[in-house]
């Protein structure tokens, strides 16, 4: 029988390979975000290397891989456009300076306890939040994609543009990232067992550096296709510092105070608390031994990370979730996993940056344009239409909302018009904020009592309920709806989520058959029949 040494051993063994394996795919998605958020493209792997190597054992999310997001890139981007007022230089230094007080923002978000919040947040207005950036995302990385110089303009304007985007094409960078986008969905789709292991990045990367020698983009030069002449060189690939410390930027101060600076600074701490918290409870709910995350804890890391990664010239970091479910799938055990992501990423760039250097930028961009894909997918909007019509209202109002124009409106009014349903249904706005509740305990069953509109502005202390009182010998917790008038999508799918990571108790619902839903989803949202009239009924 292996001795604790060995399997500790054999537990660092596991979580260096799945480290390892994670910064093949961190690498090239760490300097694509860069670049497309504005920023050097180093900034993302110093993110990186922060997230993996400083803070991995002070948080409490075990399997999680911190890192810049895409999900961020249209706020840093609008940051240093807006800020830099025509300077793309003096626009990174004053967002970095925004960074740095969204950071201690987060850090005080995290000393009060409000991590709960981003918790509770309706997962359709999220969802809806993040369709629009990954229309934006597309928008913005197609022209890169395809070699077009000096595209800009809104998002809706630019995807308009996208056929005169490629018919107006760089020939050889099109190819580069046309073929990368070819790769990056057919890639996956080969059955064969050893291609299923090689990360589609890492595929991406080495037949575009191929490309790169190929057509000598390392030196400027023109060349013909079809009687046309065509310019490329240098400036169409990866640029890094001659070492890395080289690309430590501080902050710019100089505008902190200005109207600008200070939406960015809401944006950068809400959003990124709200993304990071959201995917360190999906990890959660992946995580084979069932852990649960404190997420104050994981947030003041996390805003402790901000800190130094704004202070070092580095972009916004969160709990990503793709990286983090790659980190699972590879076979995490804990928190060493993320370090040696980190540790690799440190050795690589430091030990072989001109590698980095043969990257095209359209490889990368190809990248983000899938990533883009898969937030705007037309699943997500198949979902939120099965959800009911309501829910499919609120991630259209907050996906159009947020692309005309920005995502702390967007999310605005998605929260105004859930509200404004909610008051529609027959809720008051007294008993939106206020959840009268009674727990029980009648042995080894957990009895919770529920009256009025059980909806997200009130989920807060259902939440806190359950952290009294579901005690490690709690094996069944029963909630009552008899007396509820009102069910959002948000509550359900918060309690069954929150369920899933108990490790003893499960959960069971009662009363459920005296209200009306809006869909037949088993997560819709539910009137009382009492209280609502002419609403389908799924039960």
């Amino acid at each position: 029988m292996p001795n604790a040494a060995t399997s500790k051993s054999g537990t660092i063994a596991q979580d260096a390979l799945s480290g390892f394996l994670v910064f093949l795919i961190a690498l090239p998605l760490c300097l694509g975000i860069s670049v497309a958020s504005g920023f050097p493209p180093i900034a993302g792997v110093f993110t990186a290397i922060v997230g993996g190597i400083l803070i991995t054992h002070w948080g409490s999310a075990a399997l999680t891989i911190k890192g810049p997001a895409a999900g961020l890139i249209v706020i840093t981007l609008g940051a240093v456009t807006e800020l830099g007022m025509g300077d793309p230089i003096a626009g990174y230094h004053r967002a970095l300076a925004v960074g740095v007080v969204a950071a201690v923002l987060q850090i005080i978000f995290a000393v009060v306890r409000a991590g709960g919040l981003a918790a509770i947040m309706p997962p359709t207005i999220v969802h809806g939040m993040l369709a629009a950036i990954g229309v934006i995302i597309i928008a913005k990385q197609v022209p890169v994609t395809v070699g077009f110089q000096g595209a800009g303009g809104e998002p809706f304007e630019m995807i308009m543009e996208i056929p005169h985007y490629i018919t107006h094409s760089n020939p050889e960078i099109f190819l580069i990232g046309g073929l990368s986008l070819l790769l990056l969905v057919l890639f996956p789709l080969i059955p064969i067992k050893l291609f299923k292991k090689i990360p589609p990045p890492l595929v991406v990367v080495l037949t575009a550096i191929a490309f790169t020698l190929y057509f000598d983009l390392t030196h400027e030069h023109d060349y013909t296709f079809s009687h046309e002449s065509f310019h490329v060189g240098p400036n169409l690939l990866v640029r890094l510092p001659g070492h890395i410390w080289e690309a430590i930027a501080l902050p710019d101060f100089s505008m902190i105070l200005t109207p600008v600076s200070l939406k960015y600074i809401v944006m950068f701490a809400l959003v990124g608390t709200i993304e990071s918290l959201l995917s360190v409870l999906a990890v959660d709910s992946m995580d084979p031994e069932k852990r649960v995350s404190n997420l104050n804890r994981d947030l003041l890391v996390t805003g402790i990370g901000n800190l130094v990664c704004a202070c070092l010239g580095g972009l916004p970091m969160i709990s990503e979730i793709v990286r983090s479910k790659a980190n699972i799938d590879a076979g995490a055990k804990s928190r060493w996993s993320n370090f040696f992501h980190g540790l690799s990423l440190l050795l690589f760039v430091a030990l072989l940056p001109n590698v980095l250097q043969l990257i095209p930028l359209a490889a990368l961009a190809a990248m983000l344009v899938v990533t883009g894909s898969r937030l705007a997918s037309p699943k997500e909007f198949k979902h939120a239409y099965d959800l009911g019509k309501d829910q499919f209202a609120l991630f259209l109002t907050t996906f159009i909302v947020t692309l005309a124009t920005d995502l702390l409106i967007g999310v605005g009014a998605g929260i105004a018009l859930k509200i404004a349903i909610h008051l529609a249904r027959g809720a008051s706005l007294k008993d939106l904020f206020s959840t009268p509740l009674k727990a029980t305990r009648d042995g080894n069953t957990l009895n919770i009592d529920l009256e009025g509109p059980v909806v997200f502005t009130n989920l807060l202390y259902l939440r806190q309920s359950f952290e009294r009182n579901l005690n490690p010998d709690i094996e069944v917790v029963k909630l009552n709806f008899e007396k509820a008038t009102l069910i959002d999508h948000t509550a359900l799918s918060k309690i069954k989520s929150s369920a899933e990571e108990w490790p003893n108790a499960k959960l069971e619902l009662i009363g459920l058959e005296g209200f009306q839903a809006s869909s037949d989803h088993p997560e819709a949202a539910r009137v009382a029949i009492a209280v609502g009239e002419g609403v389908h009924c799924n039960d």
